[in-house]
């Protein structure tokens, strides 16, 4: 090959490497993904549980929204007030948060609640709750006790005692898997520093709460007499309290015939 054809096929392989940078370069503008700082620096601050109790996918999804505006600095549950404070230096926002805990309502241990039925197969709440008409249970309202909250949880923070489900609070992050996971409803995430709360979830008539378990609420309104802060009513047969208003006197305990008000960390 002579002198002049090399120069030539060196400059035909030069001018088309050239043309393939300047379309690369001009795709990648084109194509470009925007780069959200806020995003990464915010994300950066989760803790990357992926658990969804912030209500989004994950830690990422999470990071997106806090970033856009969507969701505020203390939307983690799981990091808390340390992960909050971190993000509202980089968003600004509100960095108070009120620790909760998730908390079962009930108090039928195999001991008080009787049973209608018997069960044999899979471990799980969901298909007893289906096949066995509401569950093993007298009281369709109960804890079945089979354990599908303990496997939602990723903190070790739900345990079946005595046949029903129970809490560790210090390790109980408020993710809201256990809350989701439960086929009766019966776990819902409470103030952290909630003095009192009542452990049964029946809506049925009193009579019909003592044929089935001697620790379930009976709706005698005894509770609702004693207090002094208009803090705990009666509705659809069932006591509830209302935390805003609730000054743990423990008043409602004391008086309550079955004693499914229980008197927690903070009450007096």
């Amino acid at each position: 090959m002579s002198f002049t054809g090399i120069l030539t096929a060196a400059g035909i392989v030069g001018v088309t490497g050239l043309v393939i940078g300047i379309l690369l370069g001009i795709a990648g503008k084109i194509f470009e993904v925007e780069v959200n700082e806020t995003e990464i620096k915010v994300r950066e601050c989760l803790p990357g549980n992926n658990c969804g109790g912030c209500g989004y996918a994950g830690c990422d999804a999470l990071a997106k929204a806090i970033a856009n505006g969507e969701a505020p600095a203390n939307a983690c549950p799981v990091g808390g007030a340390g992960v909050a404070e971190k993000i509202s230096e980089i968003v600004g926002g509100d960095t108070e948060v009120v620790k909760k805990v998730a908390y079962v309502m009930c108090s039928g241990t195999c001991d008080k609640a009787s049973n209608r039925a018997e069960y044999t197969g899979n471990q799980d709440c969901v298909q007893v709750a289906a096949s066995t008409g509401g569950g093993q249970k007298t009281c369709v309202y109960g804890c079945l006790g089979y354990g599908s909250c303990v496997k939602a949880c990723q903190f070790d923070a739900i345990h079946i005692v005595d046949g029903i489900a129970l809490v560790d609070r210090e390790k109980c992050v408020a993710c809201g898997k256990c809350v989701a996971a439960c086929p009766k409803n019966l776990i819902e995430l409470i103030p952290y520093e909630a003095p009192v709360q009542v452990a049964c979830h029946s809506k049925d008539k009193g009579k019909d709460v003592k044929a089935g378990c001697q620790a379930g609420c009976i709706g005698c309104m005894l509770c609702t007499k004693q207090c002094e802060f208009d803090a705990i009513h009666v509705e659809n047969n069932l006591a509830h309290i209302d935390y805003e208003k609730c000054t743990g006197c423990g008043k409602c305990a004391e008086k309550c015939p079955v004693k499914v008000i229980h008197i927690q960390d903070g009450g007096k």
